[in-house]
């Protein structure tokens, strides 16, 4: 499975090349101002003096990376009058945006706006992502296909270059994102089936069929657990009963007379799904929560949701784990052994988890890991 982090920078990098020369004025302006300190310290006092409301100061972005470019424009637009007045103080300063350019700014900052937050939300290593992920891939793509009807010239084609490369890479939505979908008790095949017909872009059987193609892996899957759970079972079973218990025989032929004759014996996938769905505006909703306790009755597809659910749907976290290791792990400091280096690691992250939002634990954890370090090199 592919970094969803890294296909969506593909995605909205292709989206911009379109704009390049649209928004070169604004990015030339930010070079302009934030290139030395004098001019950024005299910009701040243009700012202040046309009453610019903004909290956050211009920042230049890297060209390589969409939502630093996204970050920029989203900064400089506040500032669009300070920019307005900088260029009648100083003469030097001659790529000031047109108003056009400006609006166009604004446009494509609102369109991307939904792309970054579903990358911050995707980026998070405190919550399960592989439920949200074939929701929120079904949300570009509409938002996508919207685009080429805006009217706009230059938005059409960005959406053009980016429905190309969304084609290229989520075609075909990997099944275990589905089940993951279906295991969330706020979607199941409900939300799944909406997510298909805003992938195609239609809907009647082909969208149903996608969902009972991710139906029936779930179903295989659960007989897979089932076979684990009989190999790894060695309690044994009650005896069965024999035909000479009359008395019992003759009540099992009384219950099925009972039954009634349309009811038939109900899976335990069958027994989730005929659940109502959760309310999706539920406070606070942690599914790994949910399946602890209501999952019971659910055995299961509760196991099954423990390892799908273990599925990032990006490799940022693990990227930045390697990077770190080899912060810590320099030239300078090579003898130390791995399990030195396992307890620096994991002391610095449960430190900072531990007081994340309280307070900056880095003195802290610097405090701990200098201690750790020279016992290690004592020893050595």
């Amino acid at each position: 499975m592919r970094c969803s982090a890294h296909i969506l920078n593909l995605i909205v990098k292709d989206g911009l090349e379109v704009l390049k020369d649209v928004i070169e004025n604004i990015r030339d302006s930010v070079a302009y101002w934030t290139a030395t300190p004098k001019r950024a310290e005299k910009f701040e006092e243009i700012a202040k003096f046309v009453k610019v409301e903004a909290t956050t100061k211009i920042i230049l972005d890297c060209k390589t990376r969409w939502n630093s470019t996204f970050t920029m424009l989203s900064h400089a637009l506040p500032y669009k009058f300070a920019f307005i007045r900088a260029s009648r103080v100083d003469r030097l300063y001659t790529c000031l945006p047109s108003e056009d350019e400006w609006n166009f700014a604004e446009d494509v900052v609102g369109r991307l706006k939904l792309f970054n937050d579903i990358s911050k939300l995707f980026f998070g290593t405190d919550y399960v992502t592989a439920n949200i992920y074939f929701t929120k891939i079904a949300e570009v793509r509409k938002e996508i296909r919207e685009w080429s009807t805006c009217g706009n010239p230059l938005v059409q084609a960005m959406s053009a270059n980016m429905v190309a490369k969304f084609d290229k890479y989520w075609t075909d939505i990997q099944g275990f994102m589905g089940i993951a979908t279906i295991l969330d008790p706020r979607f199941k095949t409900t939300v799944l089936l909406i997510c298909f017909e805003d992938l195609l872009g239609t809907t009647g059987r082909e969208c149903e069929d996608r969902v009972l193609e991710v139906k029936n892996l779930l179903a295989d899957l659960m007989l897979e657990y089932h076979g684990e759970d009989d190999v790894g079972n060695n309690i044994p079973a009650a005896p069965a009963i024999g035909p000479s218990d009359d008395y019992l025989s003759s009540m099992m032929a009384r219950v099925a007379s009972r039954r009634p004759t349309t009811m038939g014996f109900k899976t335990e996938l069958d027994r989730y799904l005929d659940e109502e769905l959760l309310d999706m505006n539920t406070k606070n909703f942690k599914v790994l929560d949910w399946w602890k306790v209501a999952g019971t009755r659910f055995p299961t597809l509760r196991k099954i949701a423990r390892d799908i659910f273990a599925i990032p749907v990006t490799t940022v976290a693990s990227e930045s784990a390697f990077s770190t290791g080899g912060r810590v792990l320099s030239e300078h400091r090579s003898r130390l052994t791995y399990k030195m280096l396992e307890a620096l690691m994991c002391s610095q992250d449960w430190l900072r988890n531990k007081y994340k939002g309280i307070f900056n634990p880095a003195p802290m954890s610097l405090l701990l890991i200098s201690a750790i370090q020279t016992n290690s090199f004592a020893h050595l």
